[in-house]
């Protein structure tokens, strides 16, 4: 059974940037055996709407391309409804989505570059992790020491 992860668009933003980083490896890694990604609606919506600004997009890519692109993480996620809002419960009220989608989906982290921003996620049992900590959890349990 895959550990499956709320995926912070900061993630996606650092993966779009750099190939060099834990981001890009993560992102390289799907579709990943183990791990999934949880997705709703509204996270898959500011995904959209961040990735395709002129800032974000890579040189030499469309704003299609990075939609079409946006579509395939989607088609690999584990779609959740939420049916109970958390808010709110964090300092940034934009993050309170994530929160309710770890929450309801059962995903056990939220995977950002902001990990500060979900130090109250813990009263809910969801834990913050950058994408380094994410990569070297998901080795762990695979290769237990």
């Amino acid at each position: 059974m895959a550990l499956r992860a709320v995926f912070d668009t900061t993630v996606l933003v650092a993966a779009a940037r750099s190939r060099n980083g834990a981001s890009y490896q993560l992102m390289s890694m799907l579709p990943c055996r183990d791990f999934e990604m949880a997705l709703t609606v509204a996270l898959y919506t500011e995904w959209q709407a961040v990735l395709t600004r002129p800032e974000h997009l890579p040189a030499g890519v469309t704003v299609n391309a990075t939609l079409v692109y946006l579509r395939y993480l989607a088609s690999l996620a584990h779609l959740q409804d939420v049916h109970f809002l958390w808010r709110p419960h964090l300092r940034d009220p934009d993050d309170d989505m994530l929160l309710e989608c770890a929450v309801a989906s059962g995903s056990p982290f939220i995977v950002t570059h902001n990990v500060r921003d979900f130090q109250r996620a813990e009263s809910l049992n969801v834990g913050a992790m950058r994408p380094g900590d994410f990569l070297k959890h998901l080795r762990s349990l695979k290769w237990p020491h």
